[in-house]
């Protein structure tokens, strides 16, 4: 069977698990699994096997309109109003100097690049102009995937959340400008620079509108119900609608959805938290399948001598743009030093604004000629081309930046550490242990400052035979007489099981829960299984709480 005439399901089905084990394999090469994700697409797409050719990508585009509301409504969910009452006047002054600076960097290389190829003054500036618009825009779903992959946090995270979020409506406006500019130096159209203008301020004024509506109706409806099952139907449905809408209407998606998450966060801060974990849970198919379908359509063949080079000069020029705009935004913001050195990094992914406005630019410049290709076809290949690229070293240099920022891994739950801890982390080790013929008068006199609760028996081989508690010992102050002569091993019951140093936490926990115990020795991992240690379910729980809170201290910079 032709790979055109596969069933639809089929196809999806195998992005998603292809993707998946594309994922894990990069993963495993410490690669962020988003590269995987684009390297599966590629292998199988236009540029690779051609077992998805155009009819199969273009029939999938309402999955990628779906993934990118998702992003977009997550990235809202971060975007409270404290974060803007605290930082708005920097990140505005962030966003400015990173987004600008690539635009004059990259239109200025660019037209100076194309006239000493063409010698066309006015098409070369439009190519520039047109291409500086294009640059300032970052792709969030691939950078959002690494900051949420390495469970970031702090004010790098804080900044490229907010900056990813905001700077395609930037874009939007810059490519407006450039469009209406380039209408006129090339004579095409009827289009008035004003008119452009307009336009614009419609997709990004309707898109604001859209979201907050649809964030007021959400909460209406959550309000009456704690259905995890309801509420992610109406979740789906409404960010279904704001999509749907935004397409029809022609407003900006990104900005629709991130509007709606940001309204839905602001009104309700501590009931949509748990909307915001509901849609997080469902989202990785549909980013897997997103990410496949973006390696999927690129496709660079076609390209002359002339355009690679332009492609080179684009990327060098955003690069730089990206870097220096972000250092000098950050200056000027007063941001942290962090900010400063690492934003930039950060910013390279371009995807679906960038690819979009190509196509807005094919589709509007297509009759004008520029080194024997059209304006139009000329833009997208190079764009297409670089998205490649940056696609590939985006997500790294996130990874990077985080590290090197010391954000990585401070926005864990207790479930993430619980998953990363064996026995060993979070053991006891100065729980008290006695042995099976000591006075419970000996046991008092040595646990006035302990914690414990329970404490190991232990034969002359200091191996484990029971348990006794703190409840079985106070049994003997009824008759202060007995505890001199009451033994331990009078009180003990048998030890129910014993734990290794190198059994996983989350393993440990779940035994004891479905055991009913609160407490387990630990011991070697030889014949002698000799005593180690104690875990104890309250204490494992109030030291893997203690870690969150330290981390997200951290983060927020509450501690040092």
């Amino acid at each position: 069977m032709h790979p055109e005439h596969l069933p639809i399901l089929l196809i999806i089905g195998s992005a998603i698990l292809a993707g998946s084990l594309g994922g894990r394999l990069f993963q495993m090469l410490r690669i962020p699994q988003v590269v995987g994700y684009i390297a599966i697409g590629v292998l199988v797409g236009k540029s690779g096997l051609h077992l998805l050719g155009d009819r199969e990508i273009e029939g999938l585009l309402p999955f990628n309109f779906f993934a990118l509301g998702i992003i977009g409504f997550l990235i809202g969910g971060e975007l409270h109003r404290n974060v803007f009452k605290r930082h708005g006047r920097q990140l505005v002054r962030i966003l400015l100097g990173e987004s600008l600076v690539s635009f004059v960097v990259v239109g200025c290389l660019v037209s100076v690049a194309s006239y000493l190829f063409t010698g066309n003054g006015p098409l070369s500036i439009s190519f520039g102009l047109i291409l500086g618009a294009i640059s300032s825009a970052t792709a969030p779903a691939a950078t959002v995937d690494v900051l949420w992959e390495y469970k970031t946090r702090g004010m790098l995270t804080t900044t490229v959340l907010a900056i990813v979020a905001l700077d395609d409506a930037l874009a939007l406006l810059l490519y407006s400008v450039a469009a209406s500019i380039t209408t006129v130096l090339t004579g095409e159209g009827e289009t008035s620079f004003l008119s452009g203008l307009v336009h614009t301020a419609y997709e990004l004024g309707g898109a604001v509108v859209l979201g907050v509506l649809a964030g007021l109706l959400l909460n209406q409806l959550i309000r009456k119900t704690h259905d995890k099952g309801k509420t992610l139907t109406s979740i789906i449905g409404i960010l279904a609608l704001v999509i749907g809408l935004s397409r029809l209407l022609e407003t900006d998606l990104i900005l629709a959805a991130m509007t709606f998450g940001m309204t839905l966060i602001n009104l309700a801060p501590h009931r949509s938290r748990d909307t915001f974990g509901i849609i997080e849970k469902f989202s990785p198919p549909i980013y897997t399948l997103f990410f496949v379908f973006v390696g999927a359509r690129l496709s660079i063949s076609g390209m002359s001598g002339w355009m690679w080079t332009i492609a080179a000069v684009y990327v060098v020029g955003r690069t730089m743009g990206k870097l220096l705009g972000a250092n000098l935004g950050a200056r000027w913001a007063g941001a942290t030093e962090s900010v400063r050195k690492y934003l930039g990094l950060c910013l390279f992914s371009q995807a679906g604004v960038a690819i979009g406005l190509s196509i807005l630019a094919s589709m509007r410049f297509g009759d004008q000629s520029i080194g024997g290709v059209s304006l139009g076809n000329a833009i997208i290949m190079i764009v297409t081309a670089t998205t490649f690229l940056v696609q590939v070293i985006g997500p790294p240099s996130v990874k990077y930046a985080v590290t090197k920022a010391g954000e990585r891994g401070l926005n864990v739950t207790e479930e993430d550490l619980l998953e990363s801890y064996t026995v060993s982390d979070v053991m006891d080790l100065k729980a008290p242990a006695f042995p099976a013929q000591a006075r419970v008068s000996e046991v008092f006199r040595s646990i006035p400052d302990c914690d414990s609760m329970s404490f190991c028996v232990l034969d002359d081989a200091k191996a484990v035979i029971g348990i006794v508690t703190m409840d079985e010992l106070k049994q003997c102050l009824a008759d202060p007489s007995m505890a001199g002569w009451v033994v331990v091993f009078d009180l003990m019951r048998p030890a129910p099981d014993k734990l290794l140093p190198g059994d996983r936490l989350p393993d440990a926990m779940r035994h004891m829960q479905e055991t009913g115990l609160s407490c387990l020795p630990v011991v070697t991992d030889d014949e002698a299984a000799a005593y180690v240690g104690m875990i104890e379910m309250q204490a494992v729980t109030r030291k893997v709480t203690q870690e969150v809170l330290r981390r997200r201290g951290i983060a927020d910079g509450v501690t040092a």
